[in-house]
Order: structure tokens, then sequence, then C-alpha cells
């Protein structure tokens, strides 16, 4: 099953540890979006961008800091993983794709 986030100017987007949130960081600033039904639960206006592969979180990952992982500006691409391999995020053209790689537990 495939789920669609609809994000224009991702820069970069990453899980925290748990894999509960993923962070999505773009042009017009950040987000977050819970796992449980990819409903997003913060959003922050202020552009923010990586450095060295983290960046601060906001709402539940208030005082959390998310390693993620950047776009690859000279391939166009941006893949991430969440922690345990349930998810395989695709970003192309403003859209996240979501692949469930296995069933959640319920």
């Amino acid at each position: 099953m495939t789920t669609y986030l609809h994000v224009g100017g991702v820069v970069a987007m990453g899980f925290d540890a748990s894999g509960d949130y993923l962070l999505v960081l773009s042009h017009s600033g950040r987000g977050v979006y819970s796992t449980e039904g990819w409903e997003r639960v913060a959003r922050d206006h202020a552009p923010v961008y990586p450095s060295e592969g983290l960046s601060a979180g906001i709402g539940p990952l208030e005082n959390t800091v998310v390693a993620v992982t950047e776009m690859n500006y000279a391939t166009g691409g941006l893949v991430v993983e969440s922690p345990n391999g349930e998810y395989r995020l695709v970003y192309d053209s403003g859209t996240i794709a979501i692949a469930t790689n296995k069933v959640r537990d319920s």
C-alpha cells in the first residue's frame, strides 16, 4: 500500500529515533507527520535548513535533534527509510510516496 503526502520544495526529511514521527524540511518551513495516520501534527513556517545532516524538531519533537537525509540535487532524488524498515519514502516533484514494507502491529 502506498500513501502520498503533497509537500513542495522539500530539502530534507527524517524520522525520529522511535519512528513515530517524520520531520520534513522545505523552503517554506518544517512539518511533523505522525506515522500513525500520516496527519501533520506540527508546522513551523520559518525556513530552517539542516546542518551536518541534523535538524531541530518542532511540536512532539521539540527539544529533539533529528537526523535527516538531504535532497541530492545532482540526481533529484530523496529516499529515506524508517528506523525499523517499516516505511520507505521517496520524494519527487512535490510528492512524498510512502510505501509500507510490512504490516503494522495493531
